[in-house]
């Protein structure tokens, strides 16, 4: 589905990612790992073409997208859940889910019914303003935002920063459903390491800018988890 080769990144003069790979296979959710400020981030964005590579290819089911405008890269069915959420305060639940029409892969019009059966807290408080929900509802209304797109990949970067307990079991659940019976691809970066063994499939650590171990979710043992995610 989505393959990183040799990607470089750099902001000014400073080497961000070094020659990272990634694969992330179809209909499974892959989870990047790493401490603070290792890079996490940096990818995603560099993913969604919000930051210019300086080396290196992205591929999406066999198509380059290196190249590609953010919006484009939407256009072709990804998905992308920021940190923070960065959903518009001002304007409604209704307006915040409508941004996103006619820019997904299927152009259409109206708010799929999907948003609403996965979120049905979204449906009860269309006519609310987004900053005025709770932490939880806002990071399900930024899910329910980039599902508008009707993606094959979406991107969650920390879903479950700052979230209630009882929103992250909801969001742990909708991932699995997204993934096991819609088949949608899911990139996640994820602290918690509980939650990333509930959703994940595989991993991708980095550490300083580079990917420095991958494996099958089962394969993340304590060795690892002390050297690279401990803190």
């Amino acid at each position: 589905m989505l393959q990183i080769e040799q990607l470089n990144q750099y902001y000014a003069d400073s080497h961000t990612l070094w020659d990272i790979d990634l694969l992330v296979p179809k209909g499974r959710c892959t989870c990047l790992m790493g401490r603070n400020g290792v890079g996490k981030t940096t990818l995603l964005d560099a993913i969604m073409g919000l930051l210019p590579l300086h080396s290196g290819r992205i591929t999406l089911e066999g198509r380059e997208i290196s190249g590609l405008a953010a919006e484009e890269r939407a256009g072709l069915g990804v998905g992308y859940v920021p940190q923070g959420r960065q959903i518009f305060p001002l304007l409604t639940v209704q307006e915040n889910l409508e941004i996103g029409l006619g820019n997904g892969r299927s152009k259409i019009r109206n708010i799929p019914d999907l948003v609403f059966s996965l979120f049905p807290v979204l449906k009860e408080m269309k006519n609310r303003r987004g900053g005025d929900l709770s932490g939880g509802q806002q990071q399900q209304l930024a899910i329910g935002r980039a599902l508008v797109l009707d993606p094959s990949l979406l991107i969650l970067d920390e879903p479950t920063e700052g979230i209630q307990p009882n929103i992250v079991r909801e969001i742990g659940e909708i991932i699995n459903k997204l993934k096991n019976e819609l088949g949608i691809t899911i990139l996640l970066v994820e602290q918690k390491l509980p939650f990333a063994r509930l959703v994940a499939d595989g991993f991708t650590i980095l550490d300083r800018g580079r990917s420095v171990a991958t494996g099958a979710m089962d394969t993340l043992d304590e060795k690892l988890t002390r050297k690279y995610l401990t803190v």
